[in-house]
């Protein structure tokens, strides 16, 4: 079976640096080999690392928001 598509639901949070740095390159490789990686994540010094970002906010109505945080340099390599 071939997955393509993979959702994590992390707890990252818990990680050492280092094996933070390896979870993440190793989520990269995957991404980079053509498969979609979706991340949920409450780790702020991640997201510095992911490129492109649904952030979805509480707000006080109990409603939620949600942004679509694509940084400037994502698509500086799409051809």
């Amino acid at each position: 079976m071939q997955l393509d598509t993979l959702f994590i639901d992390e707890g990252f949070g818990a990680l050492d640096s280092d094996t933070l740095e390896v979870a993440m390159a190793t989520l990269e490789d995957l991404r980079s080999g053509g498969r979609v990686i979706g991340l949920i994540s409450h780790v702020e010094a991640m997201k510095d690392d992911i490129q492109a970002q649904l952030r979805v906010t509480r707000l006080s109505d109990r409603s939620s928001r949600v942004e679509v945080v694509v940084p400037a340099f994502a698509g500086a390599n799409a051809g």
